[in-house]
């Protein structure tokens, strides 16, 4: 998982670079064009009057960004790139420890009818997830008691939900560290503000315009990165204890199973 998330950082880093490249490569070649058109003798009739192409969401975003400030528009985005990537890496590995578990139950139940308990931890071996895991040492201790078994159980869930909420809290420090840097870009552009109006020793529209400008922008793109982030955060969390609350129930399902193979045997 740690090859994934690191997978998933490398290529949020190059889509960023990528469309700041873009961006600046059609900058100049419209200014080249332009240049050309300009150095023409006799320019098209027609060029005078065409309107001017409409700027796409990329160019906006990418002009609001600069705009912002990249001292702290460029950190909040480094948030954003590593949340997401934690947050895709934990999807991923949640879905991938998602059990049927009613069909491992089944498969468990009949390997210990069938060949014992041997045959039982291959079924748990061959199963992927975390209930298949506290299965296993539940039978590694069953020959020990059923009060060893089931604490073992007790034990290798707490290990398992660990596991299942490990990058959380990376996560929800992302959440709380993007609107901070957003609020104190927002008060350093007021600061901006105020020194230009004691530069200038008047207050003008065109003097705070450029600082409240900035304050809002910084605002604007930390919460929106806490807003995108605090999403994947929820679900991710409700998809834990989903798999926590399977694992609670299989469990219980599990030592009766092994209570009723105890007592055949």
């Amino acid at each position: 998982m740690k090859k994934l998330f690191t997978l998933l950082l490398a290529c949020g880093i190059m889509l960023v670079y990528g469309a700041n490249f873009n961006y600046a490569y059609a900058q100049d070649g419209s200014t080249t064009d332009s240049t050309a058109v300009e150095a023409a003798d006799t320019p098209p009739p027609a060029a005078d009057k065409k309107e001017a192409p409409e700027e796409t969401f990329q160019e906006t975003l990418k002009r609001y960004f600069i705009d912002g400030g990249w001292q702290f528009m460029g950190i909040v985005l480094v948030c954003l790139i590593l949340g997401l990537a934690l947050c895709i890496e934990r999807i991923l590995m949640l879905n991938l420890a998602t059990t049927n578990t009613n069909k491992l139950l089944r498969n468990v139940e009949n390997a210990l009818e069938e060949g014992g308990v041997e045959q039982a931890k291959e079924v748990c071996k061959s199963t992927r997830g975390p209930v298949a895991n506290i299965f296993l040492q539940g039978l590694e201790r069953g020959d020990e008691g059923l009060d060893v078994a089931e604490k073992a159980i007790v034990s290798s869930g707490s290990v398992e939900m660990g596991k299942l909420e490990s990058g959380l809290t990376w996560i929800s420090l992302f959440i709380a560290l993007a609107p901070m840097l957003g609020f104190m870009g927002t008060v350093l552009g007021m600061i901006e503000a105020f020194d230009a109006i004691e530069v200038a020793g008047d207050i003008s529209p065109s003097l705070v315009a450029g600082g409240i400008k900035v304050a809002l922008l910084t605002t604007v793109f930390g919460l929106i990165v806490a807003v995108i982030l605090q999403i994947f955060y929820n679900y991710i969390v409700s998809k834990v204890d989903s798999l926590v609350n399977s694992m609670e129930s299989a469990s219980l399902s599990f030592i009766d199973i092994l209570a009723r193979f105890a007592k055949k045997s």
